[in-house]
């Protein structure tokens, strides 16, 4: 199926935002396309086209199967007005979008949220803000759930635990090209992290992570996560879910659809990679 482009300009407040419909061609195929709509958060800071090009290459070949979609430039970011904000304060930006969709494909009734990194974030945040009725499904991304512990974690378990491993490293220990103080000190000071951060998670307000979990617990509809094998921001957020209450079970199978690709980086930067998701996000649709 062929597809068309189209700039559109929206508000959020006193400014501009704009975005890249990519739109099915119906003459190609009549009643080929159905009410769901596909909106792509784009993780910051970048602007709508993403890295290697990503997020424009998803659009098109979504809109190419039949699904509109839309990528668009938060407010400060690319060709959009205002100042820049980080992924905690974009929901306006993303409400704002929807509505600019679905007055650019009038057939559009339902709408998927799709989000790399931190706007995977950004996309739990909103809902768990405003339990939007309109959107009808989460695809999620390497999700953003850094903190100190869970870096801490992460060192710990990936990288300190692959090095013990690794011949190379025992050949500069032994030689003497090792700093083993520096490296002893680094591993207590990474544990020391993880265990005072878990011991007074408690006591702070509900956290960036936590909100996440509880606009995913909420949320009616149905969502896929994806994540990359060789990503530390991927094993970072696992290793958040895995320490974490409040995301008990949410990512179990029951709740969930989980795909693992494990030989990916973080914005799946090959070609094969890149495909791989396009189609696992196709077929996914196709189930929605």
């Amino acid at each position: 199926m062929s597809l068309s482009e189209e700039a559109v300009v929206f508000r959020v407040a006193t400014e501009n935002l704009v975005g890249i419909v990519s739109v099915p061609d119906v003459t190609d195929a009549p009643g080929a396309v159905g009410d769901c709509g596909v909106l792509v958060i784009v993780g910051g800071p970048q602007y709508r086209v993403g890295s290697h090009r990503q997020f424009l290459l998803l659009a098109r070949r979504l809109a190419a199967e039949g699904y509109p979609a839309m990528r668009f430039d938060y407010r400060g970011m690319g060709d959009s007005d205002g100042s820049i904000r980080d992924f905690e304060h974009v929901s306006d930006d993303i409400s704002a979008a929807i509505s600019a969709l679905r007055r650019a494909c009038p057939t559009v009734k339902r709408i998927v949220l799709w989000g790399l990194c931190d706007a995977a974030s950004a996309a739990l945040l909103y809902m768990q803000a405003t339990g939007d009725a309109r959107i009808a499904g989460l695809v999620l991304l390497n999700p953003w759930a850094r903190s100190e512990a869970s870096l801490a974690q992460t060192h710990i378990k990936h990288y300190y635990g692959q090095r013990l491993m690794q011949k190379e490293f025992w050949i500069k220990l032994l030689r003497g090209e090792m700093h083993l103080l520096r490296a002893i000190r680094g591993f207590v000071d990474s544990a020391m992290a993880a265990r005072g951060t878990q011991a007074h998670g408690n006591a702070v307000s509900m956290s960036f992570q936590d909100r996440m979990a509880e606009g995913l617990r909420q949320f009616p509809g149905k969502a896929m996560l994806i994540l990359s094998g060789q990503d530390y921001t991927a094993k970072e957020f696992l290793e958040y879910v895995g320490s974490s209450t409040r995301w008990a079970g949410l990512i179990e199978p029951d709740r969930i659809h989980r795909v693992d690709i494990p030989d990916a980086d973080h914005t799946f930067s090959s070609r094969e990679q890149r495909s791989r998701v396009e189609n696992e996000t196709l077929q996914w649709l196709g189930r929605l």
